[in-house]
């Protein structure tokens, strides 16, 4: 394994970091195919005996039983110094709003919910999991310093956002004397690089980290269709993002199969060798043990120049997929 800095920040992490959505009670029914807590606890141990000590989740993940997971997890299996931990927090709600909860209290009780599921006394990357458009950045920002100075929470991320928020927000920050944010999660793989077009500019000119989610593309840049996983044919929520431009991608997906072939690696080998010469650290899902395998022996693949060549050149633009078409309103006319 190799360690990097993490933006500006003071935090140490590993090249790849573990995505924990796929760790929580399926029973909540949010996703069937999560991994229950031994299941979980079984994945967590093995990447940490390989070198990964960066994990992220969310307190939206199976009701924040993947927070409970991987919290009982870490306390259970090294020490708390060890490890960076990185979880998340949304929007206010219809009904916080209506109860005039405003963004500060929203954040504060969101983030005391996650130190509560995860048994931890602070947080090492608190992520801002979706622009709230209707709390003012500001205020984001100002909730997010207090945490920081209080010892909650010790660097600051943001996911989910285009590049002039982010731009904004840390130029108001630097205005304010706040805390800025020295990391972005956004969703960026071969097959859906938008990012390069403003964001991954900007991270390289300011410092910030990227730290994608949807490394794989929910698998299809692991394996060729005609290997279906449980999860492939249960996520509803990964069709929606991939299967209008499946044609498209195709073309690059069957690039990524011919070099594995060459190289006698796996498909997710080269995908995540070809994300880590554009990013900090990737955020991989990992639900079995062969999956931390692959994406650790990643880490030493070096791709030859032509090889990315290869791998880039018939990539077509993207719409918004998943959650940044969700989350992004109509202009005002």
């Amino acid at each position: 394994m190799q360690y990097t800095q993490l933006g500006k920040s003071d935090l140490t992490v590993s090249r790849i970091c573990m995505g924990c959505m796929g760790f929580g009670d399926p029973s909540t029914g949010q996703h069937s195919w999560t991994l229950g807590e031994q299941e979980s606890r079984d994945i967590i141990r093995y990447g940490l005996e390989q070198g990964i000590n960066f994990f992220d989740t969310a307190i939206a993940y199976q009701n924040g039983s993947s927070e409970r997971y991987v919290g009982q997890a870490l306390r259970d299996m090294t020490q708390r110094d060890k490890v960076v931990l990185a979880t998340k927090f949304l929007p206010r709600t219809p009904e916080q709003i209506a109860r005039g909860i405003d963004g500060k209290q929203a954040i504060a009780q969101s983030l005391d919910q996650s130190l509560q599921n995860l048994s931890m006394d602070y947080i090492d990357l608190y992520i801002y999991h979706i622009w709230d458009y209707n709390t003012p950045i500001i205020d984001v920002l100002e909730a997010l310093h207090q945490a920081i100075k209080s010892g909650k929470i010790r660097a600051i991320g943001i996911s989910n956002c285009y590049a002039w928020q982010l731009a904004k927000a840390n130029a108001l920050a630097e205005c304010e004397g706040l805390s800025q944010f020295v990391s972005v999660q956004s969703h960026y793989n071969l097959i859906m690089r938008e990012d390069e077009r403003e964001l991954s500019g900007l991270c390289a000119e300011d410092g910030i980290a990227m730290t994608p989610y949807s490394a794989l593309a929910s698998g299809r840049l692991a394996r060729q269709k005609d290997h279906q996983t449980r999860r492939a044919v249960e996520d509803d929520y990964a069709k929606l993002k991939y299967d209008k431009t499946a044609a498209q991608d195709q073309i690059i997906i069957d690039r990524v199969a011919e070099l594995a072939r060459r190289y006698q690696v796996s498909m997710t080998e080269i995908s995540l060798a070809w994300l880590l010469t554009k990013v900090t650290a990737p955020v991989v899902g990992i639900t079995k043990k062969y999956q931390i395998d692959d994406a650790v022996n990643a880490v030493n693949l070096q791709l030859k120049q032509e090889d990315i060549d290869y791998l880039e050149e018939r990539y077509q633009p993207h719409f918004l997929s998943g959650v940044m078409a969700q989350n992004t309103p109509l202009p005002k006319r």
